[in-house]
């Protein structure tokens, strides 16, 4: 099994502040990265799960999610936004962004991330950790460490 977040997978100057656009943009990196097979298919799984409630959380924080048959192993995309996103939380828009991205018969490991990246970000020094990180590999140190125990 692949690791869950790499490298290629985080994009530190997200562009633009439309959810669908922002969330299409981390996608995309999970095709490039051969974990997502059909990029629109995939979109349409997260925006079912839009649909049914927004995944913004206070802290500046977004993390749409979701099941789909296109997932091809358990993933976590990461981008940070400058200018924010609107995932609807009601504290305002994100700037921290994770798309997690989980196989449809996958079980429950996208609930397992999700429980255990939600509890590290309630942390303030890991949201601002985030916020600080000079680049990709230090984002991946920091989630594997801080939220896989690694």
């Amino acid at each position: 099994m692949a690791e869950l977040i790499t490298a290629d997978l985080v994009d530190l100057d997200v562009p633009g502040t439309d959810r669908a656009e922002v969330t299409a943009g981390l996608a995309r990196r999970l095709v490039t990265a051969g974990r997502v097979t059909d990029l629109d298919g995939f979109l349409a799984d997260i925006r079912k799960r839009e649909e049914q409630m927004p995944t913004g959380i206070e802290g500046g924080i977004g993390i749409p999610h979701a099941r789909s048959a296109f997932v091809t192993e358990p993933t976590l995309a990461f981008g940070r936004s400058a200018a924010g996103v609107d995932f609807g939380a009601s504290d305002g828009p994100a700037r921290l962004i994770f798309l997690i991205a989980a196989p449809e018969g996958g079980g429950e490991e996208h609930m397992t991330i999700l429980a255990q990246l939600a509890r590290r970000l309630v942390h303030q020094s890991f949201r601002q950790s985030l916020l600080d990180a000079p680049d990709a590999d230090a984002v991946v140190q920091l989630v594997r460490q801080e939220v896989l125990g690694r």
